[in-house]
């Protein structure tokens, strides 16, 4: 599980890629990134609180999509830094689902340092693919 920011993918917004070996590693890894590009340092952010994560999609890469804008909508409506936690990925005939967790807490500007605010998601040049043995996700975010 792993990502990394790429310098010349955006101007005015942040693009990262996010691998795993796993559909569940990749979207772990591409919240983690997400929030990432919020707070300074991810470590920073305990797991005072949960939020459960119920998502439907008929495509594999608009499931992440959602779920990453989960992460940002939890920020915006209440002040919350969470993290991914538990997070299953499976089909359900036509259509995936994922089910999980996430856990963070409430913006804390003493411990919490913040860089930039993400406003959205972008469907520009979002992708989720196959790789190797594991998977892997460009996104780029509105900042």
């Amino acid at each position: 599980m792993s990502y990394r920011y790429l310098e010349d993918s955006a101007t005015a917004d942040i693009a990262f890629e996010a691998e795993g070996a796993t559909l569940e590693e990749v979207f772990r890894s591409a919240g983690d990134a997400t929030l990432n590009v919020m707070i300074e340092e991810l470590d920073t952010v305990r797991p005072r609180e949960e939020r459960p994560v119920e998502l439907e999609g008929r495509e594999l890469d608009l499931l992440l999509f959602d779920f990453l804008q989960e992460v940002v909508y939890h920020k915006d409506a209440g002040q919350l830094l969470l993290r991914p936690g538990e997070l299953e990925v499976r089909r359900e005939g036509q259509s995936y689902r994922l089910s999980g967790l996430l856990r963070g807490e409430r913006l804390d500007p003493q411990r919490h340092q913040q860089r930039v605010d993400v406003k959205a998601v972008t469907l520009h040049d979002f992708r989720l693919e196959p790789r190797g043995e594991g998977w892997r996700a460009h996104v780029i975010l509105d900042i």
